[in-house]
């Protein structure tokens, strides 16, 4: 008797691109970016298509994050469910690399040993009794109270957690226009008014570690949507490496 294997799942078989772009820390548009994560957000939305509708950036799936180290220049990872146009980029703004995530979404695996690494905004909404904040108030959480918040993000997303590596990360600092043109707003660090600007800061904490997919479905889910808050400011993309001995 001849068996079937089971068909891959939606998530398995949607498609989802990486791109590394190695920023060339001397282009000034690169160091205006760099500081306002709005404006590094409107960057970014210029590598997919236009006339996305009213939320062009969920539409993409575009999920980003900036790593730096202090050794090297930084580093813009940015997922897309379309096809990105890195020529759309100013000329010396950044070596970009872009690879098809296909082969990695379909590979995932109960019991796959991977190493992770998430910048997440790791917060708390304040209930209407409340000791620490107003109801509804957003608090940004530190700590064990931050662990505790990816924890029970990365068992939702199909993780079993081994080993957790978290620090605070710089504050991502967006400046609106009082109008909001700029893009929503979700504060957890308070508004600072300049002029007719003003400055939101979203906290963010970086978690790495080893893990092992325990449900691929649920995994491959997280990896395309994202996870937790502010994604709009370069929080919520998950990053997976193989984490086999010697990785």
């Amino acid at each position: 008797m001849t068996t079937t294997a089971p068909a891959p799942s939606d998530a398995a078989t949607e498609q989802a691109w990486l791109t590394r772009l190695l920023l060339n820390p001397g282009n000034w548009q690169v160091q205006h970016d760099i500081r306002d994560a709005a404006d590094l957000h409107r960057r970014i939305m210029k590598l997919v298509p236009d006339g996305l509708g009213d939320s062009p950036r969920a539409h993409a799936g575009v999920l980003f994050r900036l790593d730096t180290d202090g050794a090297g220049p930084p580093v813009l990872l940015i997922q897309t469910r379309v096809a990105p146009d890195t020529g759309r980029l100013p000329a010396g703004y950044a070596q970009a690399q872009t690879r098809d995530m296909r082969t990695m979404l379909t590979s995932l695996r109960p019991g796959l040993p991977v190493r992770y690494r998430l910048l997440g905004n790791a917060v708390r909404r304040c209930g209407p009794n409340s000791t620490v904040g107003k109801w509804k108030q957003v608090i940004p959480l530190h700590g064990d109270d931050a662990d505790q918040w990816w924890a029970a993000r990365a068992a939702a997303a199909g993780l079993d957690l081994h080993t957790v590596l978290s620090e605070p990360a710089d504050a991502l600092t967006a400046w609106h226009q009082r109008d909001g043109g700029s893009g929503p707003q979700s504060p957890v660090r308070g508004r600072e008014r300049q002029g007719e600007a003003i400055r939101v800061a979203h906290s963010a904490t970086r978690f790495e570690g080893a893990a092992t997919v325990r449900d691929p479905d649920a995994l491959r889910n997280a990896l395309l949507h994202g996870i937790g808050r502010s994604k709009s400011y370069g929080c919520g993309l998950l990053s997976l490496a193989p984490g086999g001995s010697g990785a």
